[in-house]
């Protein structure tokens, strides 16, 4: 049985969080027959685990947010990916991403980006609430254990997507904030550093790791915490702790040595492993994944955003969605590991020939084999360009996304049957990348950051050469930013470490490009960079997320906002 054949049946149970407080004092003595009271949860063990199973997911708080499912706990497939709020790519029809992109965020209009204040407070009080009354459960004390262990995982999890992207945080401890408490308690809004709050959260997931199991028995499983997990996330965290943005620019070896230490705790592990089945199938490879540390399952009666239909060419009948840039693919390289130029007369006559094998699996250019035909991103008559049918569609880059996109899926009539992709959370290529990061900024470019990085390019399906002995400290750090942008891409990475390295205000403010393509009489091929998105800019106060303002509101003014906003 799956885990979501495990939720599904207990779906309302995720509405119930600050529901529960206000049943005790009905004044009615009907309990409603769409909820199930807070009484029932703590007597039964088995709702009380469907209840903890479904803090993995969240509520669904704007438009076409999470389709088809409930977003989980993190972001994961939706129509506009987070890669469309970095130089990774551009979505299509905007759907509330250009005014990010554009550098227009503020905290009356937040965007896509307007959900994890909220969310995240709404799960760590869901949790809290758990936690407080765990003690009244009729379930073995070691039962209780791996739960309590979940539990402060997911808050952490909570923890870490609001560090992560707000910097200083409120850090409520084990409160549950009942129905008719004075909210203009300053507890409520009293902000941690963002130091002292990675602290706090890293002491809760170590307590987490040594509850946790090793593995998940039984597919019902899937998805749930394991000790892995809870390191990967321990080692993310002290990873960004360490970078500029989080200690204002000052190189602290010592830290950089603990997010090392941490990231080799998870290697350590031994349960995990590059997986060597192509780099385009591991993302399509639920079973027997050893690269797999954490993700959401998804399944037919479990679906998330189709997709195929939501990223395809317009002559596929597909939406555009999110359309890589052109400052990206440039960034892929050559097979022999040099960097690709356009100022080089092989490269700019045949721009996606011998390029990095990972640049084929995760784009959609002019010329790749797609469904059983080529796709045709050129003008005139290029069947997926302006001039093809369903042209409202048309990649304003030239480009379209194909990493993630299972080809035999549909996308003619993808509904109910699409969408089952999983998401990823923590993959293992992630904690080398980690690793050798910490790792040379601890001690510089040793032996172990060499191999960690060439691991990866020397896995089954990509097979690039590896990096060039001798490289400084300084070029071995651009080596694994570079490495980061090509392995991470479209997984939700570039956003934070452009922001955690410092380097948003250069990245993020240069232009978006794309290409255009012009066919001749002859049949050759001329290459032209355009903008593909006007306007785009970054300012400081970008480096944080506004709080939302009906935030700032509701405390009555008492929250402060981050710098930048005021």
């Amino acid at each position: 049985m799956k885990r979501q054949d495990i939720i599904k049946p207990f779906m309302g149970i995720a509405l119930i969080g600050l529901l529960l407080v206000g049943c005790k004092e009905d004044f009615l003595d009907i309990v409603p027959t769409d909820r199930i009271s807070d009484a029932s949860i703590l007597s039964d063990s088995t709702l009380f685990e469907a209840y903890v199973i479904n803090r993995y997911l969240g509520v669904r708080l704007t438009n076409k947010e999470g389709d088809g499912n409930l977003p989980g706990f993190g972001r994961g497939f939706e129509y506009a990916l987070w890669s469309s709020l970095t130089d990774e790519s551009i979505y299509n029809n905007d759907d509330n991403t250009w005014i990010i992109q554009q550098g227009q965020l503020s905290p009356e209009n937040t965007g896509i980006a307007g959900t994890f204040w909220g969310r995240s407070y709404r799960s760590i009080r869901e949790c809290n609430y758990a936690l407080a009354n765990i003690g009244e459960l009729p379930m073995s004390q070691a039962g209780k254990d791996r739960l309590i262990a979940e539990l402060k995982f997911i808050r952490a999890f909570r923890y870490h997507d609001l560090i992560r992207n707000y910097g200083d945080v409120v850090l409520m401890g084990d409160d549950v904030p009942e129905l008719g408490e004075d909210f203009t308690d300053p507890k409520f809004f009293e902000k941690t550093d963002k130091e002292a709050a990675i602290a706090y959260v890293v002491d809760e997931l170590d307590e987490a790791a040594g509850i946790l199991p090793l593995t998940n028995n039984g597919s019902w499983q899937e998805g749930r915490a394991t000790q892995g997990a809870a390191l990967a996330l321990k080692a993310r965290l002290l990873l960004y702790a360490a970078s500029p943005l989080f200690t204002d620019g000052e190189n602290d070896q010592q830290l950089w040595q603990e997010a090392a230490s941490a990231a080799q705790d998870v290697m350590d592990l031994q349960q995990y492993s590059l997986y060597q089945g192509g780099y385009g199938e591991l993302f399509l490879t639920p079973q027997s994944n050893v690269e797999i540390i954490f993700a959401r399952y998804y399944n037919i009666n479990s679906r998330h955003t189709a997709l195929e239909i939501a990223n395809g060419p317009n002559s596929y009948d597909g939406w555009g969605g999110n359309v890589p840039l052109q400052n990206l693919v440039d960034d892929y390289e050559m097979m022999d590991g040099t960097s690709f130029d356009w100022e080089n007369e092989a490269h700019a006559s045949a721009p996606y020939e011998n390029r990095d094998p990972r640049f084929y699996e995760t784009i959609l250019y002019n010329g790749a084999t797609y469904r059983g035909s080529e796709v045709e991103t050129f003008l005139p008559g290029g069947k997926d360009s302006q001039d093809g049918p369903s042209n409202w569609n048309t990649s304003k880059s030239g480009y379209y996304l194909k990493k993630f996109i299972n080809e035999e899926l549909p996308i003619r009539n993808p509904w109910d049957v699409a969408g089952t992709q999983n998401w990823i959370y923590f993959r293992y290529a992630e904690i080398l990348l980690n690793y050798a990061e910490a790792q040379n900024e601890a001690v510089g470019p040793d032996a172990s950051v060499y191999e960690a990085v060439n691991a990866i390019r020397d896995r089954a399906g990509v097979e690039m050469p590896p990096l060039p002995a001798g490289l400084t400290q300084d070029e071995m750090r651009e080596r694994i930013r570079q490495e980061r942008r090509i392995e991470l891409a479209f997984e939700e990475h570039r956003y934070y470490d452009v922001r955690r390295w410092m380097i948003a205000d250069e990245v993020e403010n240069t232009t978006a490009y794309g290409i255009n393509i012009t066919k001749d009489e002859d049949g050759s091929l001329t290459y032209e960079r355009k903008v593909a998105l006007e306007g785009k800019q970054f300012f400081d106060q970008h480096y944080w997320l506004p709080i939302p303002r009906a935030e700032i509101l509701a405390s009555d003014n008492q929250l402060g906002q981050n710098p930048g906003y005021n």
